[in-house]
């Protein structure tokens, strides 16, 4: 849903990402930098009971971590390994996030009902980390799980809103985000593989069709990684 944003997100990084190109930063090390400080800022903030400055700190760098993209495009460094660590990096920060959250409603909840939430917002961590593996082992076996209401932009949207306005004394709103979060991710996880069951029945061309679409293709001026 959110990424039909992301031309205008690119738009509006590229010249941050021109300017860092500058510096000797690399788009591995924001990845990293990002990564750590939303670790440590969800590690420390959210079982103190600081859920709104924690959550600012770690949006500042949720969006810090977007850059390495973009510096990746400038500086020509994009690669299997980047796309690797900034996918792995990711799991990481939200396991953080949900972990700090959890560890909240353990430190000062009261009662049944916040040992509830602790209990959500561990099923967010692990449905939302399924939903990226259900993809990602989708997309190595060449079938397609690239579907789903909630994505990852999805998913971190709802949940730092939802913590950040309970931070301001906003009533309920963090228990109607994390049942909403636990929801749409366990409807993303059966969408996906439903989709890739579709996608692993579906006939497959003969090995003569095949090979004259791709004749076709190269023909055409494509290529392995020509128009999909």
């Amino acid at each position: 849903m959110l990424n039909k944003l992301r031309p205008a997100l690119a738009r509006v990084l590229g010249p941050i990402g021109e300017a860092l190109a500058r510096t000797p930063l690399t788009p591995n090390a924001i990845t990293i930098i990002g990564t750590v400080g939303v670790v440590a800022s969800a590690l420390t903030l959210y079982p103190t009971g600081h859920l709104f400055v924690g959550t600012v700190v770690c949006t500042i760098f949720v969006l810090a971590d977007m850059l390495d993209g973009a510096l990746a495009r400038v500086k020509g460094t994009s690669g299997p390994f980047g796309a690797f660590l900034d996918s792995t990096l990711d799991r990481v920060a939200d396991a953080a996030i949900f972990s700090g959250l959890a560890a909240f409603f353990v430190l000062h909840g009261h009662g049944r009902g916040d040992r509830i939430l602790a209990a959500v917002a561990l099923f967010c961590l692990v449905s939302g980390a399924l939903v990226s593996y259900a993809k990602a082992r989708a997309s190595s076996l060449g079938l397609n799980g690239d579907v789903g209401i909630a994505e990852r932009p999805e998913r971190m949207v709802i949940g730092l809103v939802a913590i950040g306005l309970s931070g301001l004394g906003v009533p309920y709103v963090l228990a109607v985000g994390l049942w909403l979060l636990a929801a749409l991710s366990a409807v993303t996880f059966g969408q996906r593989m439903v989709a890739v069951r579709r996608s692993a029945a579906a006939p497959v061309a003969p090995v003569g069709d095949a090979a004259t679409s791709g004749a076709a293709t190269h023909g055409a001026g494509g290529g392995p990684n020509g128009p999909a």
